[in-house]
């Protein structure tokens, strides 16, 4: 139904409106705060009524599919009504509708309106596309599992409950999904005459009468079975998506963190099955999620899946399209795997280090520069650790191309690191090629000048060993390493932080040594609070580079 989806901002400042060819499913992520639920109310909004709304900040224009006359004429039969006893129908018009609506229109301007559907988008959207819109929010998909009428068998199925209790496959198919996730059997029950109601058995009913019939054997089976609505939110809530989703019954269905109250595994299991349930069809799903396993499970389905990540800050919008490519690629390294980079979609920024130690330690600066000197602490920061200095730049680069903002802290003895993993430092940082040689050149001088010292630069003093010229010369180097989001412990590594607190030891242990210094309750005397100096202004250095709406290194 939807064509592209056209957003009034684009990649960042002034760039082109970013333009979405939607997939059976698309996937808005980001920061909290960046629009990915009010993408949502406005493509719901626009579906409903074929126009903006006048308070839309996400939402530009949406194109939708023109139909064949032989096309619109089927989408339009199975949505069509027989008359209510004693309802007035008048000439050449017809009862369509779902879910409880019934529009009485004129067939051939309905029809028109399928054939015409960009230029008579109200007409389209009101008639046709409101009823076939169905928007999900934590509450409304766990009402999904509540009990549905039946219908009349001798009309068109106007539920996801009809149509499954009709369709054998689709409900065999939904008995396959939750067996797989809760081990339990989804049943039908019609026992309740005039209702429909979603039960958990223990085993598959024998025979299809079993479950769908009213006589004893089926009776029996059903009340040995357990309702839906008496089973967790979690339950209620997986139930409640894959019957809207298997059913069919949507053609745009738009789910607002379907994750919620969900356990990561079936968050996992969700994303896997909708998009993969979504191939062959026309319908088009649209999700808001902060799951990085929901949007796994999206990607390893094998459906196409459009990711497009939001962002919101000091009024600039900016939405980037993510393919599916890129994000495979992204997951197939092991080591970012392991390092659950895949998270950095739901951060604002994102600080890569070179040891789990290094990653603790920054992230507790951080966490008491935002309580007591949230000027210099970096807000929305996902701290993500590798393996050593030489790895740094395998996280940092394919999230920077991604578009988040990923920067990369290493130890001074980078200096010791020339040709070929200096090179993809460098790249990492997306520092222009043209600039590799000469800085390369500078890496490899002060360096000498350091070694001509015959003192250890991790360890007595990074480029305080030198003086002068040669000092300045580092710190150049260093400050254009900055300028690309590289910032290098000039002062040498890790544990030449805070050397006023007499922490000792190396890694893990000087890790827990300076934690125990730092204390933990800040109301006491001998809890550290940030200062105006050492690694308080580094990590203010490096929220200087995230905010900089002109910094240099994140590809366009």
């Amino acid at each position: 139904m939807i064509k592209t989806i056209k957003l009034k901002f684009g990649r960042g400042f002034g760039s082109a409106s970013e333009k979405i060819v939607t997939t059976p499913v698309t996937v808005f992520v980001g920061p909290n705060n960046s629009g990915k639920s009010k993408a949502l109310s406005e493509i719901n909004y626009y579906c409903s009524t074929g126009q903006r709304n006048t308070t839309d900040v996400i939402l530009d224009s949406i194109e939708f599919d023109t139909f064949s006359t032989e096309i619109a004429e089927e989408k339009i039969t199975k949505v069509t009504l027989q008359p209510h006893l004693n309802e007035g129908l008048l000439p050449e018009h017809i009862i369509v509708g779902k879910r409880g609506t019934r529009n009485q229109v004129h067939k051939q301007h309905l029809l028109n309106a399928f054939q015409n559907t960009n230029s008579q988008p109200q007409q389209f959207c009101q008639w046709y596309l409101a009823s076939n819109t169905l928007i999900l929010d934590g509450r409304s998909r766990i009402n999904l599992i509540g009990q549905q009428s039946a219908g009349d068998l001798q009309q068109q199925p106007q539920t996801s409950f009809q149509v499954l209790f009709r369709d054998d496959a689709k409900r065999k198919e939904v008995r396959r999904v939750i067996h797989d996730a809760f081990g339990t059997y989804f049943v039908i029950d019609p026992t309740y005459l005039g209702q429909l109601r979603l039960r958990l058995a223990s085993c598959p009913p024998a025979t299809d009468m079993e479950e769908r019939g009213i006589h004893d054997e089926a009776v029996k089976f059903h009340a040995q079975a357990f309702p839906v609505e008496q089973a967790s939110d979690g339950v209620k809530a997986f139930t409640g998506i894959i019957t809207e989703i298997v059913a069919g019954d949507p053609a745009i269905i738009l789910i607002d963190e379907p994750e919620a109250f969900l356990h990561p595994s079936l968050s996992f299991k969700l994303g896997k099955e909708i998009a993969f349930s979504s191939l062959g069809s026309e319908k088009r799903l649209f999700v808001s999620t902060h799951s990085p396993n929901f949007v796994m499970g999206c990607i390893q389905s094998g459906a196409p899946v459009n990711i497009v990540r939001l962002t919101y800050r000091s009024e600039v919008a900016t939405a980037r399209v993510l393919s599916n490519t890129d994000i495979l690629r992204l997951m197939r390294n092991p080591l970012l795997r392991s390092t659950g980079v895949l998270g950095g979609l739901f951060y604002e920024f994102v600080i890569v280090t070179e040891s789990d130690a290094d990653r603790a330690f920054y992230q507790e600066i951080n966490e008491r520069l935002l309580r007591h000197k949230p000027e210099l602490g970096i807000p929305n920061c996902l701290f993500l650790n590798a393996q050593n200095k030489q790895t740094v730049q395998i996280i940092i680069k394919p999230l920077r191309e991604l578009g988040i903002p990923a920067v990369g802290i290493v130890d001074v003895d980078i200096l010791k690191d020339g040709g070929r993993d200096w090179t993809n430092f460098l790249k990492g940082g997306f520092v222009p090629e043209l600039e590799h040689q000469s800085l390369g050149g500078l890496r490899n001088a002060v360096k000498q000048k350091i070694d001509e010292t015959g003192k250890e630069m991790k360890r007595n003093g990074g480029v305080d060993i030198l003086s002068g010229s040669d000092k300045e010369a580092a710190n150049n180097l260093f400050d254009k390493l900055a300028e690309y989001g590289l910032f290098v412990v000039r002062k040498g590594e890790l544990e030449s932080w805070l050397s006023s607190v007499g922490a000792t030891g190396h890694g893990p242990s000087w890790l827990i040594d300076i934690f125990e210094k730092m204390g933990e309750d800040p109301e006491s005397q001998d809890y550290l609070k940030p200062s105006d100096d050492d690694v308080w202004l580094f990590c203010g250095e490096i929220k200087k580079w995230f905010t900089n709406p002109n910094r240099k290194g994140i590809p366009s």
